[in-house]
């Protein structure tokens, strides 16, 4: 009863399959391989558009130098107040963009609406030198809440982006389990909606290390590869990297594993909900924060569930855990079984 993080997963079939077609004979080395060139290709048959691609080994490292490629001296990021660059980077956006300060921006469910970032933006004045420059705007699809931004909500926080000249960044750790979800076409939700660059994730849904930074402007590339290079993430063997995004593509696996983790997900929480628990938040993708009593909690983890606790915030009173409760983190993946999803719901049907 594992649902401590899709990072807990192994690489799925497809992507194993075809790490192992390129294990063979020799290829030119970073990132001038045939392989690599033939699945950025792919991206933009994706996209729908060209667009230029850059691979990188996590989440981390494609947040920060997407953001970095767009820093301005003392500039301004705004973002969630628990998205991950704000809580879980260890200062690697601020680094890679020499000082660019982290603005915090509130909302219910992980997520921001449109009048809320403009008003977060509202206290760094253009031309005011005290108080730095608007440089960037994160977004996180799926997010830290597991809920999804609608693809009018983007388009609104790009309006605000527009208002002050910056540029809107994707934090898409999840995009595959977002995509699934609004059941749009990936160009859909990111550059028709406003999005100029994208971290794309695949580790947590299905690859072994396999991230990319895209530019939907390629001229808005220029240089990166000089920040790639100085960030450390330039592979020596990239075709690997090519290899598990070419499984991952193929015949559409990278949705399916995705979908397949969005309903074990809406499994574990209705079971929950008919068991007597709640959801802090909506659904909406493959994490899921359940309330239960504190005693149930406690009987699931010793029955061997890989769960833990979560911070329940910007819940209305009546929905809050009260002090005999737990909210806590779920997270399903391409290897969630059902199996596990019922054996976890008949120890929880055994607490009281």
């Amino acid at each position: 009863m594992n649902f401590a993080s899709d990072n807990w997963a192994g690489a799925a079939p497809a992507v194993m399959s075809a790490l192992s077609r390129h294990n063979t004979g020799v290829s030119p080395a970073y990132g001038t391989d045939p392989l690599t060139a033939s699945v950025s290709e792919t991206f933009n048959d994706i996209f729908e558009r060209e667009v230029a691609v850059f691979f990188v080994a996590t989440g981390t490292a494609a947040n920060a130098l997407s953001l970095a490629a767009f820093a301005k001296p003392g500039g301004a990021i705004f973002c969630h107040r628990d998205s991950h660059i704000q809580v879980d980077e260890c200062n690697c956006p601020e680094f890679m963009t020499s000082g660019g300060k982290l603005v915090s921006v509130y909302g219910g469910g992980g997520k921001f609406s449109a009048d809320a970032l403009r008003d977060a933006m509202a206290a760094f004045p253009d031309g005011v030198v005290h108080h730095g420059q608007v440089a960037t705007v994160s977004i996180s699809q799926a997010t830290e809440s597991g809920t999804v931004y609608t693809l009018d909500e983007i388009a609104a926080i790009k309006e605000v982006c527009n208002s002050r000249s910056v540029p809107l960044h994707m934090d898409g750790a999840r995009f595959a389990n977002a995509l699934a979800t609004l059941g749009c076409s990936p160009a859909d939700m990111t550059w028709k909606a406003g999005v100029d660059v994208l971290s794309f994730g695949a580790t947590k849904n299905g690859c072994w290390c396999a991230e990319a930074v895209v530019f939907f402007d390629p001229e808005a590339a220029n240089g990166f590869e000089y920040f790639r290079k100085r960030g450390g993430h330039l592979f020596s063997k990239s075709r690997f990297v090519a290899a598990q995004f070419e499984g991952y593509f193929e015949e559409g696996s990278w949705l399916e594993t995705a979908a397949h983790a969005n309903g074990m997900a809406t499994r574990l929480a209705e079971g929950i909900r008919d068991l007597g628990g709640r959801t802090a938040w909506p659904v909406e993708a493959n994490e899921l924060f359940p309330i239960l009593k504190r005693s149930r909690f406690d009987a699931l983890q010793a029955a061997g569930a890989m769960i833990y606790e979560w911070p329940a915030k910007d819940l209305a009173a009546d929905h809050a855990p009260s002090d005999d409760e737990v909210c806590f983190r779920m997270v399903c993946s391409f290897a969630t079984t059902g199996e596990e999803v019922d054996a976890f719901l008949k120890v929880l049907a055994q607490t009281d």
